[in-house]
């Protein structure tokens, strides 16, 4: 399984916005800075996270980005349906016509489990167990 850019960009831009203070707004161009994303391919990338319910501005004139849900309500799967429609690791489960042999295919069954697999660990890792392990990985790094 491959993950496009836009949802690598996708979680790295969710995790910006958590690790913010409760309620305290990050700018996109500081979203950009931090995680090297282009302003422009960024407009694409926090628009359909918002379009999905994830993040909305704060209020007032000059407002940056913090999330709708709390981080621990956020799984990386609905990060990952805000750019993709459901995990289909096959073109053949999304679209049993997509192939001529779907009905009889012993190896449907295979790529259905595995999908099944993938599609639970997304969705139960979250934004906030990133989280944590972002500040982990920090606390030991000798980069700051």
């Amino acid at each position: 399984m491959k993950l496009n850019t836009k949802v690598r960009y996708g979680l790295r831009t969710m995790m910006e916005i958590a690790l913010q203070p409760e309620n305290k707004g990050i700018f996109q161009k500081d979203i950009a800075k931090n995680q090297h994303i282009s302003e422009k391919y960024l407009d694409l990338i926090i628009s359909s996270l918002k379009i999905n319910g994830l993040i909305t501005n704060t209020s007032g004139k000059k407002s940056g980005y913090i999330l709708k849900r709390p981080s621990s309500e956020i799984s990386i799967y609905d990060i990952y349906k805000s750019f993709e429609p459901e995990l289909a690791i096959v073109h053949c489960l999304e679209n049993p016509t997509f192939c001529g042999i779907s009905d009889c295919c012993a190896a449907k069954e295979l790529w259905n489990e595995l999908n099944v697999i993938n599609k639970k660990f997304l969705t139960k890792n979250t934004l906030e167990d990133l989280v944590k392990k972002h500040k982990k990985l920090i606390g030991k790094s000798t980069v700051k």
